[in-house]
């Protein structure tokens, strides 16, 4: 039985508390909303996320040293935002060496680092030992209800990566292994951006065929900015790639989706903007990389622009798809 620290109490540090606690692994999770503490520690619930008993084993706690305490793994699910902030905390009172294993997915706020970059720059090799991504096609609420899922232990040291997978996998929950941390943490990132265009153009009453080509065309997308970045190809074709583009682009529990759809059903991005209370990582996303590109001028990406123009420079989304499909025609591959 291993110990693991949580930093976050919400859907998706809930759900991965109870993968650990299936199997039989000691897990604290730590937050700041006493609300939700309570309603774990009180009433085995999360109901702000939830309608689903949890197992008593699951804790949570308002204490970041207590948590720690002869931890083993910290698992960081936390919005990328928040992220280094959190990190410095733990710095400050962390007194041993852990694994790292982070399940967020974007980029800092503060610099557009990746988060393995950032949890690095953060935590000395005196804290930590190397970092694990634990990332791929997954959503809170379906693990929740142990739906079979399957995702990445992503890792710059395989065995570390396959320690990380033995930790969670189990007969719902399978975890591969992987080592392209470049490519698959930009692909979990990128993909956040192709989802809120699909989101959009359902909203805006377009079905699976634009659907279909947004996913398809997405994915060349991420492929040329993730290898210009140092990734590997065959990355895009797995877990953290298309497996997580395609349940990003189609699901309803997708943040990235249902922001989207909202803006393409009101057509009001500013109203959007104004109004949203959630976490919806591919906004942020797209500015970061629609910026960069001016440092890749050989790249094209037009799905990143047109999300841009929408997101940013209050384009019109149905104008904007019209000018996807009157761009000039070319060979596919």
């Amino acid at each position: 039985m291993s110990k693991i620290a949580i930093l976050g109490t919400g859907s998706w540090a809930t759900a991965l508390a109870q993968v650990l606690v299936d199997n039989e692994h000691e897990v604290l999770l730590y937050g700041i909303d006493q609300h939700e503490i309570d309603d774990i520690n009180l009433h085995h619930r999360n109901d702000k996320y939830f309608a689903v008993d949890l197992d008593e084993k699951i804790r949570a706690t308002k204490d970041l040293k207590v948590c720690l305490q002869d931890a083993q793994y910290v698992l960081i699910t936390i919005p990328t935002q928040f992220v280094r902030s959190v990190l410095e905390e733990v710095k400050a009172v962390l007194d041993h060496k852990v694994i790292i294993v982070n399940a967020s997915k974007g980029f800092d706020n503060t610099n557009n680092m990746r988060m393995s970059e950032t949890i690095r720059s953060v935590l000395g090799e005196d804290q930590r030992h190397e970092v694990v991504s634990l990332i791929g096609p997954s959503h809170a609420e379906e693990v929740i209800l142990r739906m079979l899922t399957v995702i990445c232990s992503v890792s710059l040291d395989l065995e570390i990566a396959a320690e990380v997978q033995h930790l969670f996998s189990n007969e719902y929950f399978r975890v591969y292994r992987l080592d392209d941390e470049i490519g698959a943490e930009y692909a979990v990132a990128l993909k956040n951006v192709i989802a809120v265009a699909s989101g959009c153009a359902a909203g805006l009453g377009y079905g699976d065929n634009t659907r279909a080509a947004l996913i398809t065309r997405g994915l060349a997308e991420m492929v040329r900015y993730g290898m210009a970045k140092g990734g590997k190809f065959e990355t895009y074709l797995g877990l953290t790639g298309i497996g997580d583009l395609v349940v990003t682009c189609s699901s309803i529990h997708s943040r990235n989706f249902q922001a989207g759809y909202e803006i393409g059903k009101t057509q009001d991005v500013k109203g959007f903007m104004e109004h949203n209370t959630k976490t919806v990582e591919g906004i942020r996303t797209c500015k970061v990389v629609h910026d960069d590109l001016i440092h890749y001028p050989q790249i094209q990406m037009p799905i990143i622009d047109a999300a841009y123009a929408v997101l940013y420079d209050g384009a019109n989304p149905k104008d904007v798809i019209r000018s996807l499909m009157l761009r000039d025609l070319k060979q596919e591959l």
